[in-house]
């Protein structure tokens, strides 16, 4: 299956999405993932601060994982193919309970998820110089349906095979956001 595009955000829709980044809080966390408390999701940003996050993995029934192509209007890794959807809890808010919000606000389905580990990445997206240093929790989802995404958060999606992911991978990592990669060598099973 071919890349489904979505349509680009006009100024005014941009804008929107600017100050909706701007206005959120995120959680900052230590190594142990124990709360330090609420920080502006910019200015973690900024600063490469610990805080919680999540990225959630979808399959279907043909083992396909679900991909995007985050929107250019993303204030960092934009343009790059990723996991299914990736975010934030906020403050007061479950972990879990953030990603099923984030899986709905972004591609407009909800399914149960199952937590299937944590890592710690840092990784430093040099067209934004914004860094992204994550307690990460990561989530699994299984969905058959065509999803529909929003175009604020998703420029493109599709269905991929995992032997296809990897192979993507090493030809094209620059097409990939550097946590993809990390999720894909250590949770996605090896190709035959």
């Amino acid at each position: 299956m071919t890349a489904q595009v979505l349509p680009p955000l006009n100024a005014a829709e941009l804008e929107q999405v600017a100050r909706r980044d701007a206005s959120e809080q995120l959680i900052v966390v230590d190594r142990e993932d124990r709360e330090i408390g609420p920080a502006g999701k910019l200015e973690v940003h900024v600063d490469g601060r610990l805080h919680r996050a999540f990225s959630i993995l979808v399959f279907n029934a043909r083992g396909e994982l679900l991909l995007q192509r985050r929107a250019d209007a993303k204030y960092h890794f934009a343009n790059r193919w990723s996991n299914t959807c990736c975010g934030h809890p906020r403050p007061g808010e479950t972990t879990v309970a953030g990603a099923g919000r984030r899986l709905k606000e972004e591609f407009g389905f909800r399914v149960p998820l199952t937590e299937r580990n944590e890592l710690i990445y840092r990784a430093e997206d040099q067209a934004s110089g914004l860094i992204e240093h994550e307690y990460l929790h990561i989530y699994h989802g299984h969905f058959t349906d065509d999803p529909q995404p929003d175009p604020s958060e998703v420029g493109a999606w599709r269905w991929m095979s995992v032997a296809a992911i990897r192979r993507a991978l090493r030809m094209h990592p620059e097409w990939f956001t550097p946590w993809f990669a990390i999720l894909v060598d250590r949770l996605l099973p090896p190709e035959d």
